[in-house]
């Protein structure tokens, strides 16, 4: 058996794997919307990871955010565009129509790292 942590978010508590950089929004949408076989496009991760690097860039420079912060966010963002920690996006195609649990198991990964 995995070992896990328990991740609170506004609908309380969930379990997700201890070895998975995602949290509580991603755990969710893999239990409620698992449907078929496709994963987001890897190209969309690719995609996140640079506009999350513009927005911390633009953020440090309007001073919103500190260096650490912004220092952080990039490596993070780096290390994705690099090709790691491609199996942290585990989100399936057929999720709700807006793309926010996309967009929270990015933030998540990015976060945890």
């Amino acid at each position: 058996m995995t070992a896990i942590r328990i991740e609170t978010d506004s609908l309380g508590e969930v379990k997700v794997p201890s070895d998975k950089l995602w949290g509580a929004q991603t755990q969710r949408s893999l239990e409620h919307f698992s449907i078929g076989e496709d994963l987001i496009p890897r190209e969309m991760i690719v995609a996140y990871a640079v506009l999350k690097k513009a927005a911390a860039i633009v953020n440090h420079q309007a001073q919103r955010l500190g260096d650490e912060q912004k220092n952080l966010i990039c490596q993070v963002c780096d290390e994705i565009l690099a090709g790691q920690h491609v199996d942290q996006f585990p989100l399936h195609v057929w999720m709700t129509g807006s793309g926010t649990q996309f967009n929270m198991n990015v933030n998540e990964v990015i976060s945890n790292r």
